[in-house]
């Protein structure tokens, strides 16, 4: 997959680029395999807001990803499809019985490749297996947490992790983020790289395209009134000055641990801010 620029027809379209969709073999998904996904615009089930600057947008539906692939499962790839919801493509499999499913498309995968999920399947590129019968060295992506709970950990466009030893039960695996953290063997992962690989590289261009994907505009904290945000106020334009920044809610930030999973800290060999200072 490459990144195509646009011919320039208009000031907004300078510099923008988009993705090659010459992989995508199919425009409209299966119904049976889609729901409805009503736009929360960053809300919760009270109605406050959750996430900011968020809202609008192009509706999309759903798709209904299978991430954990069932033992002795034989399917074939019928199509990639794009998914909205998503970096990476999916791929519709039919399996031995005629049931329809949506996977993580890999980026090898193509139409007509026969897939397996079992510790039975040949330990090929696509095929899902417990993490003690892939090699180690392998590049792996969908990877569990839990064994049976599907996949958690992997699944953005582009993204692997590498299965680096096994030991006592556990496999060590190096996280895209650098962190190497130990999980389960009995836990599944595809052997591969998740596709659709330069999605990172694509530019937006415009405003007007990042509000279609659902993005809406942000203040900068000391552009506000002080009752608005910490950083707001101030007289003669001093905002902030003298003031430890904050988050909107009051927060201190910068330099502050965000991490609050406390009782997984044991499963985490080496932390990803780690890896950032070699």
């Amino acid at each position: 997959m490459s990144v195509k620029a646009y011919r320039p027809t208009t000031p907004g379209q300078r510099g923008m680029t988009t993705q090659d969709n010459s992989m995508i073999t199919a425009k409209k998904p299966i119904k049976s395999l889609v729901r409805v996904n009503k736009s929360k615009a960053g809300r919760n089930n009270t109605g406050r807001i959750t996430v900011r600057h968020r809202g609008a947008g192009v509706k999309k539906f759903y798709r209904i990803v299978d991430f954990n692939l069932a033992n002795g499962t034989k399917a074939t790839v019928e199509a990639i499809e794009y998914d909205p919801n998503r970096s990476a493509r999916i791929a519709r499999i039919k399996d031995d019985k005629g049931n329809y499913n949506y996977v993580i498309a890999g980026a090898t995968m193509k139409v007509g490749q026969k897939i397996e999920s079992g510790d039975k399947a040949a330990i090929e590129l696509g095929n899902r297996l417990s993490l003690e019968i892939i090699p180690e060295g392998s590049s792996i992506y969908n990877i569990e947490l839990n064994p049976g709970r599907g996949g958690q950990m992997v699944r953005s466009a582009g993204a692997s992790a590498q299965l680096m030893a096994k030991d006592n039960g556990y496999a060590q695996i190096r996280l895209p983020s650098g962190e190497v953290r130990t999980v389960n063997l009995k836990c599944k992962a595809n052997v591969g790289v998740v596709g659709n690989e330069q999605h990172q590289n694509v530019k937006i261009g415009k405003a007007g395209r990042r509000r279609r994907q659902g993005w809406r505009p942000s203040v900068r904290g000391k552009a506000m009134n002080a009752v608005d945000h910490p950083h707001g106020g101030g007289d003669g334009g001093a905002h902030g000055v003298g003031r430890n920044p904050k988050t909107p809610w009051g927060q201190p930030t910068l330099g502050y641990k965000t991490r609050r999973r406390k009782d997984t800290d044991k499963y985490i060999i080496r932390k990803r801010q780690e890896a950032k200072r070699r």
